[in-house]
Parts: C-alpha cells; structure tokens; sequence
C-alpha cells in the first residue's frame, strides 16, 4: 500500500498527523506530507482511518 496527500486539496488540519503521525508530518508550511509512500503493513488500518478522516479527502491510498 503506498500513501500521498494531494497538496491542492490539503488545508492543514493535521488530523491526519494526529491520528497517524508516524505516516504523516506537517510542513514548516502547515501542510501535511507522508514521510513514507510506502505504507507498512501493521500502519494500514491506522492510515485507512486518518484518510477517512481527512475533511478535505486529501489522503490518497492506493
């Protein structure tokens, strides 16, 4: 599984950071990036959760 965040849609919430903060970090910009594409396979549920709880649905999980 690998992760990205669409950064037109990312507004910053950090909710994402909040809920996975091992997959996702904040910029120096207030924007989320994923530190690793490259989901491993004990974080999936817990990055399935934080893109669902995007408001923006700016977690892309493929």
């Amino acid at each position: 599984m690998k992760v990205s965040v669409d950064s037109d849609r990312c507004r910053g919430h950090g909710v994402c950071a909040a809920l996975c903060p091992d997959t996702f970090e904040l910029t120096d910009n207030g924007y989320t990036e994923a530190r690793n594409p490259a989901v491993p396979v004990d974080r999936v549920d817990a990055v399935v959760d934080a893109a669902a709880a995007c408001p923006e649905h700016a977690i892309v999980v493929t």
